[in-house]
């Protein structure tokens, strides 16, 4: 996806020009980004791993981010620290200079063979909620489902289904915090990754999440 083609689709989504169907939607940014999590510039790159099982290896860009990392993803999975249960949470500051991102936060996808899209939702739900305690305006979300070694998946889909989630939870603070009871305070803008191969089926998927006529 060239840059062009790029500010285009999240100056669309920024405008409005996509009808707003899901609460929480309303002229909320959504950016579509083909670049590896190895490489993004941000505070919070997160990124999924799937329940952590001697025949579950990483591929792709999960292996570049474990060589940035000096094999830390490989070590903690290996002495089952984090296993990767569905919904389970890890937050790293990576050493100075050992990757672009401020901190990563890892969230586990439960088992590999059993998995679904609508999985997808919990951790949109997750993203937003991290991000709101954060204090992170702008996080950058890699699924890593494919990398994590699950073929076939519709990545469409799983974007679709991730935005749903992360968009109910971000409906739910607007609420909590029209109620006297929230900050209000949580991520203004959403940076999606893609490889070059899925990138068009990922723009569809998060077009259809907002309500796209």
């Amino acid at each position: 996806m060239n840059q062009i083609s790029r500010v285009l689709f999240v100056a669309l989504l920024t405008c409005g020009l996509f009808a707003q169907a899901q609460p929480g939607s309303a002229r909320f940014p959504v950016e579509v980004l083909v670049e590896n999590p190895a490489e993004t510039q941000t505070d919070l790159q997160v990124i999924c791993l799937f329940r952590s099982t001697p025949a579950n290896t990483l591929h792709g860009s999960l292996t570049e981010l474990d060589g940035e990392l000096g094999g830390l993803l490989t070590q903690i999975r290996k002495e089952n620290l984090f296993a990767g249960l569905l919904g389970e949470t890890l937050l790293i500051t990576p050493k100075p200079g050992s990757m672009h991102a401020g901190r990563l936060l890892l969230i586990g996808l439960g088992d590999l063979e059993g998995f679904t899209p609508n999985r997808e939702q919990l951790v949109g739900s997750i993203v937003y909620e991290e991000s709101l305690r954060l204090g992170i305006a702008h996080p950058y979300f890699a699924p890593t489902v494919l990398d994590g070694g699950k073929a076939g998946v519709d990545t469409g889909e799983t974007a679709e289904q991730f935005l749903y989630g992360f968009l109910r939870a971000r409906a739910t603070e607007e609420a909590l915090a029209a109620a006297g009871v929230g900050s209000g305070k949580g991520p203004v803008q959403l940076t999606f990754l893609a490889g070059a191969a899925h990138a068009a089926s990922t723009r569809a998927g998060v077009a259809r999440a907002l309500g796209r006529v």
